[in-house]
């Protein structure tokens, strides 16, 4: 594995140890730590100008629901400190392109929600990001790891949760159909065809968003390397094995692809898109997603009565629950037009009274010594209980990739469009995945 995914890796490892301690009552250490914080600290003291500034942050449209970008949030900065937040909402199957493009002609903006893991490999981020290392709130940090690459804290966020990843259900669905959480792949097809005969559709794909059809594979992949060959992502990286070497991986791609057309899913998954997941939720149009529990959130924002659970994607026996890289922080770009404002805003969002307000709303494990963890929503304690507590998570594979995957997503799309069948989608990508590492220069390849 490279240093890179190595450091990740360890970084969410520790961020789910955290989750589970935090879980079982654990304390916050150094409560007085930063006082000077408390109240903002320098993000009362308004634009370097002292005139109205407007600051860019570019965030996908799928994650417009984050924290960072409440507008009670947005309308506090700004009335503390005369700096306006303009939104640039990116379609969220183009939010990679789109920000390569930006950053290489450098119409980029002040800030920028991203993924870690992920920025390392689609944006580049020690060419393109500022190192924050020395920002003041970096001091109160608990978990620095979730937040770096490379030895320096990249990223900002509130929270050390790392994501994680399966089938988002419905329970009262299952409560209602006298359904049991299915513990592998026969007996989940055996409950989406008892919730198909109610009316029901079973599961929601909304796969518009080519990256959706990566949650099933990612911790179906992840979760049968760990079990039955651990230094596999190690030999894939290395150039010594390939993605269809895995005859198990094609057929975790035909367990997803037979879910459709069983005619299980909604009928136009390549026309649908996540933006929609949390209405079909809401309105008791799906059972199931496979998704992250980020989406519990979204939905519980909208309506607390609808009570959402998570399993493990069900493509093998008794499977251990995905653990995805933490998501949605706030990187800020070298190239930045307004860098001090920009630092501005992390200063204030990492404020203990903000900080502590959107751990509150949210129900996460706070990522900084003075904000205090909340007492968690059943569904993550459910998760702490089931999965965390007796080691039954897997990192999935996007901990280990260190290029870019949006062709495999294509790819994954090409599948439901009918272009390539599972074997033909692995061995495009090996293809893909070859010319990406020697790209990169790694040796093997």
């Amino acid at each position: 594995m490279s240093t890179t995914s190595k450091k990740i890796a360890t970084g969410l490892l520790a961020g789910i140890m955290t989750l589970a301690l935090a879980a079982c009552g654990s304390g916050n250490p150094g409560k007085n730590n930063a006082e000077a914080t408390d109240n903002g600290g320098g993000a009362n003291s308004g634009g370097s100008s002292g005139k109205k500034v407007t600051i860019e942050l570019a965030i996908s449209k799928s994650s417009q629901d984050s924290a960072f970008v409440a507008q009670d949030v947005l309308d506090e900065f700004e009335q503390k400190t005369n700096i306006k937040v303009n939104l640039q909402l990116l379609p969220a199957e183009q939010t990679a392109t789109v920000l390569q493009t930006k950053l290489a002609v450098d119409e980029v903006p002040d800030l920028i929600q991203y993924n870690l893991a992920s920025a390392t490999t689609d944006l580049n981020l020690e060419r393109n990001f500022e190192i924050l290392d020395n920002e003041p709130w970096v001091s109160r940090l608990l978990n620095k790891d979730v937040l770096s690459a490379y030895d320096h804290v990249y990223s900002f966020h509130y929270s050390q949760d790392t994501g994680m990843q399966g089938v988002v259900y419905n329970k009262d669905i299952f409560k209602d159909l006298g359904l049991e959480i299915p513990k592998n792949y026969e007996e989940f097809l055996a409950v989406c065809e008892k919730i198909k005969a109610s009316g029901i559709t079973p599961v929601f794909m909304p796969f518009k968003d080519n990256w959706a059809a990566n949650i099933w594979p990612a911790a179906a992949f992840a979760d049968w390397a760990a079990k039955n060959d651990p230094t596999l992502f190690d030999d894939i990286n290395a150039g010594r094995k390939k993605w269809s070497d895995i005859p198990e991986f094609a057929t975790f791609l035909e367990q997803q692809y037979e879910v459709y057309k069983k005619g299980y899913t909604n009928t136009d998954i390549l026309s649908d898109s996540y933006d929609m997941a949390v209405g079909k939720f809401l309105n008791k149009e799906t059972a199931m997603m496979f998704m992250g529990d980020w989406l519990i959130v979204n939905v519980a924002e909208k309506d607390p009565n609808v009570h959402l659970g998570l399993f493990a994607i069900p493509s093998s026996e008794d499977a251990n629950l995905g653990a995805s890289p933490l998501g949605g922080q706030l990187f800020i770009p070298k190239k930045a037009k307004h860098m001090a404002e920009a630092k501005q805003f992390l200063e204030f969002l990492a404020s203990k009274e903000v900080a502590q307000k959107m751990v509150d709303s949210q129900g996460s494990v706070s990522n900084f010594s003075d904000v205090t963890t909340p007492k968690l929503p059943d569904y993550k304690q459910e998760i702490v209980d089931q999965y965390i507590t007796p080691k039954k998570t897997t990192l999935t594979t996007d901990a280990y990739m260190i290029v870019d995957r949006s062709e495999l997503y294509r790819l994954l799309q090409d599948e439901f469009a009918g272009g390539l069948d599972a074997k033909g989608v692995l061995k495009a990508w090996d293809e893909k995945f070859s010319q990406l590492m020697k790209d990169k220069g790694v040796e093997g390849f």
